[in-house]
């Protein structure tokens, strides 16, 4: 039985996604896609041309303009996920830095800068193979997606997994603090008035909470073999 051939995964930060799906693409032979790399590939653009990040319109206006695609990776690409070509140029390696990651969640929150990416999201998650994460992949992005899920887990969870990244990057973090911009995250994201973070009517739930990564493999793996593919929407 041939699996779903476009897979979207949603859910709030550090519910397992990427790492779900990374695994998920890996095993499927199918292409990696996480959306705020997009996000972040605008911000780089506007730093590096010194558009001012205030300046919603202008940031829109970029948005717009820029040629972005995601591609498989390749062997020899320093272990990188996938590749981001932004205007004919490789800035994979660009879009991690500190400044980046102060600045994107005002970049991605701005409506104009949403749709352009979004659109683009679909092109690319329309040429199938793929499994797409996001926040708003099932009920935006990909609404005609074969297969939706949407990842939680308990806050708590979520900060303690967020906290153990930042010490295995040998970074100071206090999990108090951590758990609170957990919570202020998820209010953000599910009460903004674009693109709201909730699951489609037609996902399937998976909660994390207590499952190891290959349990969440194996589940995922068996939803994608019942949701095979149909015809993929034009």
């Amino acid at each position: 039985m041939t699996p779903a051939s476009i897979i979207a995964i949603d859910g709030p930060a550090a519910s397992g996604k990427s790492t779900l799906a990374r695994h998920l693409a890996e095993r499927l032979g199918y292409l990696y896609f996480d959306t705020g790399v997009m996000y972040r590939a605008v911000t780089l653009a506007a730093l590096d041309r010194m558009v001012p990040l205030d300046d919603e319109e202008a940031v829109t206006r970029l948005a717009h303009q820029v040629n972005l695609d995601v591609l498989p990776t390749q062997a020899d690409h320093d272990g990188a996920a996938y590749i981001v070509i932004m205007d004919g140029e490789d800035v994979t390696g660009k879009l991690r830095s500190p400044e980046i990651d102060t600045n994107v969640s005002q970049v991605s929150a701005y409506p104009g800068v949403r749709e352009a990416m979004s659109r683009r999201q679909r092109e690319i998650g329309l040429r199938g193979r793929v499994v797409m994460v996001g926040r708003d992949i099932g009920t935006v992005v990909l609404p005609d997606a074969q297969l939706k899920l949407y990842l939680d887990a308990t806050v708590q969870e979520r900060a303690h997994r967020r906290y153990e990244e930042c010490q295995l990057r040998g970074e100071d973090a206090d999990f108090d603090e951590v758990l609170e911009s957990m919570n202020a995250r998820d209010h953000y994201d599910s009460h903004r008035a674009v693109a709201p973070l909730k699951p489609a009517d037609d996902a399937e739930i998976l909660d994390t909470t207590d499952l190891s990564i290959q349990d969440m493999v194996e589940t995922a793996l068996a939803l994608a073999e019942r949701h095979t593919p149909e015809d993929v929407p034009g």
